[in-house]
């Protein structure tokens, strides 16, 4: 089948990242994909190297009639996150389903929601929904919710993905690392950090090549991809302060936001007292824009994922490694309610529930400490997520499933 799947880029990359995945899982069962996004320029660093199967077309709104031209409409329109494709998409696609013979099967609509663990969610996926109004009266639209059990849209795992979890060589990583250079981007919308950094040296202002120092010595990782929380401040004093007998950490912060906020705030510390960190127990490194495969394998690697948003969300689940998920503020504080219910959802431990609350804002406090016995808790219930959520069939397949029957 030929699918259309259209997308808005609202102020982030979840939603092109989300439609990427799913576009590339659908071509790697035998499906045509055709992705309408408003703004693909985040592709460039995310999927370089595109995928067989899939074409990109530019959406433009109104959608440029001359980029209709010999395009006959798709088996099945996905509607990512409510973006409301344009009419004359929605008429080129109602003319195929209104020509459709009874025998024929028609054309499917389905409107893919934003991932949550919250109630409503099971209730309300595969609903239909009577189109009233406009170029698509008289069809029917169905509601797709993606979640984390039975009854819902199952979460995006590929085909490939446990078998290329399972062949992953943390120690091959870590070397193919450290010789890689951190290649400059042309990018607008990738934010770049200044530069690459290696803090706690006798110059506080030193600007050495972090990624140079990669094994000389054990480290713990933690991968760093979020917004700009209020304890973020608070996670960087309690790595730097951490025993000196303890195993010094490496925090690999991830381009644009992530970068700026820890940047900036390092620069502030060293201002302030150019000792914070004087053990040399946090080491900084920035990390380019990741490929979706790439950043998958920074999750693998590290033993401790800060994520933010939906995508991100979803590969730490499946990663098994401890995470910890920065959920997107929203202003009327509805962020609160989906991240407990997904916390619910996942059963977390107390204390874990608890570094949530206070890492999103929900809680106030200092972040609890990163003992030994909180880190072995927060493993074992990682690998009990992944173990649990790998077993489930993939959104693609369940999403498949779904078109086939209502057809």
């Amino acid at each position: 089948m030929r699918w259309d799947i259209f997308c808005k880029v609202i102020d982030n990359y979840g939603d092109v990242g989300v439609c990427w995945r799913l576009s590339a899982d659908l071509a790697s069962r035998g499906e045509q994909v055709r992705l309408w996004v408003d703004d693909a320029r985040a592709l460039r660093w995310m999927a370089p190297g595109g995928c067989p199967g899939v074409t990109v077309h530019p959406w433009t709104s109104p959608l440029n009639v001359g980029n209709l031209t010999g395009i006959e409409a798709g088996d099945v329109l996905i509607e990512a996150f409510g973006c409301d494709p344009d009419p004359e998409f929605i008429a080129l696609f109602a003319g195929k389903a209104n020509r459709a013979a009874p025998q024929n099967k028609s054309p499917n609509w389905i409107n893919l929601e934003y991932l949550t663990a919250e109630r409503y969610a099971q209730r309300s996926h595969g609903l239909p929904s009577p189109v009233m109004h406009g170029p698509g009266a008289g069809l029917t639209k169905y509601f797709f919710y993606p979640g984390f059990g039975t009854g819902t849209g199952g979460l995006l795992r590929e085909t490939e993905f446990l078998t290329r979890q399972a062949a992953f060589d943390r120690d091959v990583w870590l070397k193919q690392l450290v010789a890689r250079p951190l290649p400059e981007s042309n990018d607008s919308t990738v934010e770049r950090p200044v530069e690459t950094t290696q803090i706690g040296t006798d110059d506080p202002k030193s600007k050495k090549n972090a990624i140079g120092a990669f094994g000389k010595k054990p480290e713990r990782l933690i991968s760093l991809f979020c917004y700009e929380p209020s304890a973020l401040s608070d996670l960087l004093d309690q790595l730097a302060q951490a025993e000196p007998a303890n195993t010094p950490t490496r925090l690999l912060v991830t381009a644009g936001r992530a970068s700026s906020a820890v940047a900036g705030l390092i620069e502030h510390k060293n201002l302030q007292n150019a000792h914070w960190n004087e053990h040399g127990k946090l080491a900084v490194t920035y990390l380019p824009a990741l490929s979706q495969n790439q950043f998958d394998e920074l999750l693998w690697a590290c033993d401790l994922n800060f994520v933010r948003g939906e995508d991100s969300l979803v590969r730490a689940c499946l990663a098994g490694k401890p995470f910890v998920w920065h959920i997107y503020p929203q202003a009327d504080n509805a962020h609160h309610i989906k991240l407990e219910a997904f916390l619910d959802a996942l059963q977390a431990p107390a204390p874990v529930r608890f570094f949530h609350q206070i890492w999103n804002g929900l809680a106030d406090g200092p972040l609890l400490d990163l003992d030994p016995e909180m880190w072995r808790d927060w493993q074992i219930w990682a690998t009990q997520t992944r173990t649990a959520l790998s077993q489930q069939t993939s959104l693609t397949e369940r999403l498949m499933e779904f078109v086939a029957k209502t057809r």
